[in-house]
């Protein structure tokens, strides 16, 4: 007896196709996903363009395999996303005119010690 849940008698498979603005972009996409691929999974990269191929024996295990990578390929753009966001917001903190400054002439001065820790006290007692 053939249980039909398990088996597939066609190939069930998919194919998601993702394009980006840049080819490094496209390639940093690809290189977050491909560690959480399967072995029934293949990514290439395009120019612009990240293409998975997924082969399953069911139309269950294709639903739930697609589903995952389609999470993953959304944590992927939302991490390079942020890192994008913070590297520009870095770029704008270190793109001041030092003439502009308020700070550059600080006449604040270091103290002999500044870089050591307090001292610290442990004032409990045990009953």
């Amino acid at each position: 007896m053939t249980d039909a849940t398990t088996h597939c008698a066609v190939a069930c498979n998919a194919t998601v196709t993702t394009s980006y603005a840049t080819p490094t972009r496209a390639e940093r996409v690809a290189r977050a996903v491909v560690p959480d691929n399967t072995a029934s999974m293949t990514t290439r990269v395009e120019a612009t363009t990240v293409t998975t191929e997924i082969d399953r024996d069911t139309t269950g295990g294709l639903q739930s395999t697609v589903d995952d990578y389609v999470v993953n390929l959304g944590v992927a753009e939302a991490v390079l996303d942020a890192v994008d966001t913070a590297a520009d917001a870095g770029d704008d903190a270190t793109d001041t005119d030092a003439g502009d400054d308020a700070d550059a002439d600080s006449d604040i001065a270091p103290t002999e010690d500044s870089t050591a820790a307090e001292p610290t006290t442990d004032n409990t007692t045990q009953s």
